[in-house]
C-alpha cells in the first residue's frame, strides 16, 4: 500500500532528508579532505606550463638546464613539471627579461576597464557552473586577477571549489553581506576567500543569498515614490568597487531565475554568456527565459539600469557531435543568431562529469585518471572555448 504523507507533515519530513543528506556530505567531504587539509592543486608537466605561458617547451626546458626562473620538480626520467605559483613566477620572470608584458602578465591598466562577465541559464542542468568555474580558473591560469562570485544560493561553484556551503560559509559570508540594506552591510573586501589557484578568489554562496531576494520587494514598498524601483540594481557595482583594482576579470555564476539576484548580476555585467544545451526543451525554456530577460532589462534600463554590455555570447554545452538532433540545433542557433553564438562548442565530456564527482575540475585533474584520448579531447575543447572568451575579452580593452 502507497504511503500517504499528511500535509502538515511535510515540512518536518523535507527537514530531516535535508540534514541527513547535508551530513553524509560533509562525511564524504572529511573522507576527501580532513578539516587541516586545504584543497591543492596538481603540478604542471612542461608541455601544460608551455602552453598557459605561449612559450615553447623546449624555452622552458631550456631555462631550467641554465638555472633561470624558478626550478621545477624532475623526476628520475627527467621529466619536468611546475606548480601553479611557479607558472606565475615564470611570467613575471619573463617579464623581467625584455618580453611583452601584456602577453605574459596580461594584468589590465589604466583604460582598460574590469571585465564583469554574468553566466546566466533559466534552466538548470545546462552547464553554467561547469563553465563558470572553468573559466575563472582558465583566466586565472593564464595570469589574469579573476574574482569568481556565487550568486547561486545553491552555491555550486563555491563547492567546486571547497568551500562547502552549510559548514564553510557563515552568517554574512556571501555577496548577500555586502549588498544587504540593514546596517549589517560589510565591505566586499572582507568576505572574499582565496581559492587553491593562484591569481583567483572567490566570494561563495549559501542559501542566505535568498534573503536578497526577500529583503528587495519589502525596501522598494518602503521607499515608494522615491529611488523604490532602482535601488537594488546599483548594490553589487557599488560593492565591487571596493575592489576593483585588484581584479582583471569578475566571474558571477548567476542562479537559474530572474530574480533580484540575477538582475544586479546583469545590472553590473559588461559581458553575458548564455548556456544553452542543444535539445529541443532546453532550447523551448531558453526562449521564455529571453523574452522574460529581454523585457526586464527594457525595465531596468528605462529605470536607469545600466544595459550597455561589451558582448554578449551564446555557448553550446554538453554537445555531442555524433548526435543528429542535436547537431540540427546548433545549426538552427547559428542560423538565428549568428555571431553572437561562439564558434566553439563545448563537448560532452566523461571526463569532465567524472572529475565532478570528487569537486575538481579538469584543469585540477591528473592527465593518467583518464584514457588519454579522453582527457585530450575535453581539454582541447574546454581551452578553445575558454581561449575564445579570453580573446572577447582582451578584444575588449583594444588588444590583438
Amino acid at each position: 500500500m502507497q504511503e500517504r504523507v499528511l500535509s502538515h507533515d511535510i515540512d518536518t519530513i523535507i527537514s530531516h532528508h535535508a540534514r541527513e543528506l547535508s551530513e553524509k556530505l560533509q562525511a564524504h567531504r572529511l573522507e576527501l579532505f580532513p578539516p587541516a587539509a586545504q584543497k591543492s592543486l596538481r603540478r604542471f608537466v612542461v608541455g601544460e606550463a608551455a602552453k598557459l605561458l605561449g612559450v615553447k617547451p623546449g624555452y622552458l626546458r631550456n631555462l631550467s638546464l641554465e638555472g633561470k626562473g624558478p626550478d621545477p620538480v624532475v623526476t628520475g626520467g627527467g621529466r619536468r613539471s611546475y606548480t601553479a605559483e611557479q607558472i606565475q613566477a615564470l611570467r613575471h620572470y619573463l617579464d623581467a627579461n625584455g618580453r611583452s608584458s601584456k602577453r605574459y602578465v596580461p594584468h589590465r591598466s589604466n583604460g582598460e576597464a574590469l571585465q564583469v562577465v554574468a553566466v546566466v541559464n533559466f534552466k538548470g542542468g545546462s552547464g553554467k557552473t561547469t563553465t563558470a568555474g572553468h573559466l575563472a580558473q582558465h583566466l586565472a591560469l593564464r595570469g589574469h586577477r579573476v574574482l569568481a562570485i556565487d550568486l547561486d544560493p545553491q552555491a555550486s561553484l563555491s563547492s567546486l571549489h571547497g568551500f562547502q556551503p552549510e559548514f564553510d560559509v557563515g552568517e554574512n559570508e556571501t555577496l548577500y553581506g555586502a549588498i544587504r540594506y540593514d546596517d549589517q552591510r560589510r565591505p566586499l573586501r572582507e568576505i572574499i576567500k582565496r581559492t587553491n589557484f593562484p591569481g583567483l578568489d572567490i566570494v561563495p554562496g549559501n542559501i542566505e543569498l535568498m534573503e536578497f531576494e526577500y529583503d528587495t520587494p519589502r525596501e522598494m514598498a518602503l521607499r515608494r515614490g522615491g529611488a523604490g524601483d532602482s535601488i537594488f540594481f546599483a548594490r553589487l557595482n557599488t560593492a565591487l568597487e571596493d575592489v576593483a583594482d585588484d581584479y582583471d576579470v569578475v566571474v558571477i555564476d548567476c542562479p537559474p531565475q530572474l530574480g533580484y539576484l540575477t538582475m544586479s548580476a546583469l545590472c553590473t555585467a559588461t559581458a553575458v554568456l548564455i548556456t544553452v544545451h542543444p535539445q529541443m526543451l532546453d532550447v523551448m525554456s531558453m526562449c521564455q527565459f529571453l523574452l522574460m530577460m529581454g523585457d526586464l532589462l527594457g525595465h531596468l534600463k528605462r529605470a536607469g539600469g545600466n544595459m550597455g554590455f561589451d558582448w554578449l555570447r551564446y555557448l553550446i554545452t554538453r554537445y555531442e557531435p555524433s548526435d543528429g538532433p542535436q547537431t540540427q540545433m546548433v545549426g538552427f542557433l547559428r542560423s538565428l543568431f549568428g555571431q553572437h553564438v561562439l564558434i566553439n562548442p563545448m563537448l560532452k565530456s566523461v571526463a569532465i562529469s567524472d572529475a565532478g564527482i570528487t569537486k575538481q575540475t579538469l584543469y585540477e585533474v591528473e592527465r593518467r585518471q583518464f584514457t588519454s584520448s579522453t582527457y585530450d579531447r575535453a581539454m582541447e575543447s574546454l581551452d578553445a572555448v575558454n581561449g575564445e572568451i579570453e580573446d572577447l575579452i582582451h578584444a575588449t580593452w583594444g588588444r590583438s
